[in-house]
């Protein structure tokens, strides 16, 4: 399946969706590409907040840009492979283990399958900016990625618990 196609298909049963991108084996390219992919959907989502911004406090968009891409290209992944090794740990420590490329295409996979909200979320930052329905779409943002996130580590943990010797 393509990538959009998957996305598509996680809004319905992200669990299946884990599970058959998991079956295809490990391949750490591909779970990088999609913590790049997300982290680039999440930079363009970005811009009209940021264009917003500038133009209200009669500021350069372009500096705003330069740091918004430093902050999501550079440091972001980093951080989201932080979080994925943190999260091996504490699935470990509870009992629960996981192997790190399953804890690492679960988390990228929510960021690139929420992605689509990230980019909404832009949206109404720049259009309408600040107040309810930017609340009201950040959190509905959010719930998707905790929905993916929580789904394909729960995939993930099955599929490594089946193959576990008994």
């Amino acid at each position: 399946m393509s990538v959009t196609t998957d996305i598509a298909a996680s809004y319905r049963g992200p669990g299946k969706v884990l599970r058959a991108q998991l079956a295809r084996g490990a391949h750490e390219p591909r779970a990088l590409a999609y913590l790049m992919g997300a982290c680039g959907v999440m930079f363009v989502a970005q811009w009209p907040r940021l264009a917003r911004e500038a133009h209200l406090q009669d500021t350069e968009l372009q500096p705003a840009l330069g740091g918004a891409l430093l902050a999501t290209l550079i440091f972001l992944p980093l951080i989201f492979y932080l979080i994925a090794g943190l999260s091996q740990l504490v699935a470990r420590a509870i009992g629960r283990p996981i192997e790190g490329y399953g804890t690492r295409l679960a988390l990228f996979w929510a960021l690139l399958a929420a992605s689509p909200l990230a980019l909404l979320n832009g949206l109404v930052a720049g259009f309408i900016g600040p107040g309810g329905a930017l609340t009201l779409v950040g959190i509905l943002w959010f719930a998707a990625f905790l929905w993916f996130w929580s789904s394909g580590l729960r995939e993930a943990r099955r599929l490594n618990a089946g193959a576990e010797p008994a």
